[in-house]
């Protein structure tokens, strides 16, 4: 897991290499990232449920 710490630091990278102006646009993409990378992750984990209920449902019969 990343610490606070860390975070300052990476902040602090992308603030010497893009500049100020950057930032908020650079935020909103790591944000949209963050929400497709959630989605996917969910998305998945149904999958897996689902498959995971119809290899029991198999085994039962």
């Amino acid at each position: 897991m990343i610490g606070t710490q860390e975070l300052i630091i990476i902040f602090a990278a992308i603030l010497l290499l893009f500049g100020a102006s950057k930032m908020p646009e650079f935020a909103r993409s790591m944000g949209r990232s963050m929400g497709e990378f959630k989605k996917a992750k969910e998305e998945s984990e149904h999958e897996l449920l689902k498959l995971t209920g119809d290899a029991k449902k198999q085994l039962k019969e």
